[in-house]
């Protein structure tokens, strides 16, 4: 196997690198050219925006030599990545740097990598005689919850689509991941009355009462490390619940009146999800209740911030056996990062995922990964074609 990757994926992941598209950016330049280069294959994608028009989900479907574009097997990947704010960078975080036989720059391992061989794979896709679809998912602002990648989700399932399986290329070392927990987070609003601070007791500290919703948060957390349920899959073996956030107070000597508090539960398929949920929004509205004892004008106002579903698909599924046949490492391992996988799960497509690059280094200053890895996804795609050619 060569070490290096073919010159037309390396120029093609150059460019998709080039595009800043933090999730906090628009991700239109980077789609326009995914579409050119699409339509120069023969294909003509379909784009899924977002509400104000300033972001785009790509879909595109290479159909099969009868013109089936039904069933097949969807490539997922984000186009989004995360900033660079405050990191310490040896080189210009959007300018791709070799150096030992690794890539460097934002978005290298996640996962413009996986996005650039799928884009310089495209003209053999459309050149190959397919017995059944293969169709691209592209979205955008996964980084920021799995947005994006609801809407796409709805559209394939829309079209009447029905793939038989799903690879989400997210950094997994090209590792067949079967499982992740979900992502659950939240934002809690505490409002109280602001006065002097020697005159506390006349006013309602709203970040006195925020940290009784820690303390209960800080709870659950020992609850769930104690009981479970558990899943020994994981490195971490139970839902994980933590604060990772919290904001409050203008000044030493005022009662504060405002304060929020960030947190988050990554859950485990076996978990009651909404009844966890619920648990906290009525632990806001004890709260709240108490405060408004003192003053009515308090609130505890409790939002979901983000969320995306677990994932937990059977080791018996066709997708595991197929990713493996094509070159995915076999493995029982479960994750502890989230991925855009659970939502086609949800769909009812089978997912794993599998993709060049270690999450080690993703959304680290420096993030880098091997060109090796890059190499192995080449193959692998390659495989997945005369896989799936008749």
């Amino acid at each position: 196997m060569p070490i290096s990757p073919a010159a037309s994926t390396m120029a093609e992941i150059t460019e998709l690198i080039r595009f800043d598209t933090t999730s906090r950016e628009s991700n239109l330049a980077l789609v326009d050219r995914t579409v050119a280069l699409l339509r120069a294959a023969g294909v003509e994608p379909v784009l899924v925006l977002n509400a104000d028009g300033t972001k785009a989900n790509v879909l595109a479907s290479f159909p099969a030599a009868d013109g089936t574009t039904t069933g097949g097997i969807v490539l997922s990947a984000h186009t989004d990545v995360v900033p660079v704010d405050g990191q310490a960078w040896g080189s210009a975080p959007f300018e791709p740097e070799l150096r030992d036989g690794r890539l460097y720059a934002r978005g290298s391992a996640d996962m413009k990598s996986f996005l650039g061989v799928l884009l310089a794979k495209a003209p053999q896709i459309a050149a190959a005689q397919l017995a059944e679809p293969i169709h691209f998912a592209f979205s955008y602002d996964e980084e920021v919850g799995c947005v994006g990648a609801v809407d796409l989700v709805d559209e394939i399932v829309r079209r009447g689509i029905g793939p038989r399986g799903c690879i989400v290329g997210e950094p997994s070392s090209m590792q067949v991941v079967r499982g992740h927990k979900s992502m659950n987070v939240f934002r809690a609003h505490v409002r109280g009355v602001a006065i002097h601070s020697s005159l506390a007791p006349h006013g309602v500290n709203a970040i006195s009462a925020a940290t009784e919703l820690v303390r209960f948060v800080e709870g659950v957390a020992d609850e769930m490390r104690e009981g479970g349920p558990f899943d020994e899959g994981y490195l971490v073996p139970y839902t994980t619940v933590s604060v990772n956030r919290i904001d409050g107070g203008i000044a030493i000597n005022t009662v504060p009146a405002e304060c929020t508090v960030h947190f988050e539960f990554r859950g485990l398929t076996t978990l009651d999800h909404d009844a966890l949920s619920e648990r906290f929004a009525a632990e806001c509205r004890r709260i709240e209740a108490a405060m408004r004892e003192q003053d009515d004008a308090c609130r505890v106002e409790l939002a979901v911030t983000a969320a995306a579903p677990g994932v937990d698909t059977h080791g018996d599924a066709d997708i595991v056996a197929l990713a493996a046949e094509w070159g995915g490492a076999p493995s029982d391992r479960k994750v502890t990062y989230g991925t855009e996988a659970g939502i086609f799960a949800r769909a009812g497509i089978p997912t794993v995922v599998c993709g060049p690059g270690d999450i080690a280094q993703a959304h680290a200053p420096d993030e880098f990964i091997e060109l090796e890895q890059i190499v192995q996804c080449e193959a692998f795609v390659d495989r997945l074609i005369a896989g799936l050619s008749a």
